[in-house]
């Protein structure tokens, strides 16, 4: 039995390089290679919290190149079974300016070439109708609404390839579409949690109107980390807000997403 180091595991994204104080640094090897960083595991709310900066802390990672498989194989490693994941986003609808927080409900992959599973021999099908974990999902509502911290309910992320940002024609095409935000980073994060059958909950801050939402000179990298960097700290606030009130026992059928399926692969 392997000793459970943490409970609850948070993947920030650009701009969020730290969470926790008074951590314990854990270098955790997988079949996969290193991931992106040590876990920081310190204690929140009573809570044990593991921290990976999904770039590095140097951000030396592209959204491309991100370890993903190695990243969330550590954090099971480590006993984790409920992962938050912040994350920066470009928003495709006028309301969803630069500071929203946004809750997705929905996910459209549009990258290409990531390796994006766990299995490559056998019949292994995870559902992925419903993306993120249900009870991750409502416990960020509850948080928030406890904190008055205004967050939008719902909406579809699309992920794109990256590095580069969307054309003005590609974000009119996913708003035309009726999705909600743009990001890099979600895909394959999202379906190697489910195939690990851990819970997982995107909180997606918007640092920018995405190119063509908008008249101007488009989004610029400069912008994205600015605007993040200013809200860093009401990110970091519901992030331990959420992860102290995160339930110690599973309900939701992320738990079970390998039950009756022959994976071949010994989990950690």
């Amino acid at each position: 039995m392997v000793e459970q180091v943490a409970e609850v595991g948070v993947i920030g994204g650009s701009g969020l390089y730290a969470l926790l104080d008074d951590v314990v640094e854990h270098r955790v090897e997988t079949p996969y290679g290193p991931p992106s960083d040590p876990v920081m595991v310190g204690e929140v709310g009573g809570r044990r919290v593991a921290f990976l900066p999904r770039h590095g802390r140097d951000h030396r990672f592209p959204p491309h190149l991100i370890p993903y498989r190695a990243n969330l194989w550590a954090l099971r490693s480590l006993g984790v079974r409920q992962v938050l994941a912040p994350c920066a986003v470009g928003g495709l609808r006028p309301e969803l300016g630069p500071g929203t927080f946004v809750l997705p409900d929905q996910l459209v992959d549009r990258t290409s070439g990531r390796t994006q599973t766990y299995y490559d021999e056998g019949a292994v099908h995870v559902s992925f109708a419903d993306p993120y974990c249900p009870v991750g999902r409502a416990t960020v509502r509850a948080t928030a609404a406890e904190s008055t911290v205004d967050i939008v309910d719902g909406g579809t992320m699309v992920v794109v390839e990256g590095p580069r940002f969307s054309t003005r024609a590609e974000s009119q095409w996913y708003a035309g579409l009726g999705w909600s935000v743009v990001n890099m980073t979600g895909h394959p994060e999202a379906v190697l949690a489910r195939e690990l059958a851990l819970c997982y909950t995107p909180i997606a801050l918007v640092t920018d109107l995405d190119a063509g939402i908008e008249s101007g000179a488009g989004v610029s990298q400069e912008e994205v980390f600015r605007v993040f960097g200013e809200n860093t700290e009401r990110l970091r606030t519901l992030l331990l807000r959420v992860a102290a009130a995160l339930p110690t026992e599973r309900t939701c059928d992320c738990a079970h997403a390998l039950d009756g399926i022959d994976t071949g692969l010994p989990l950690p």
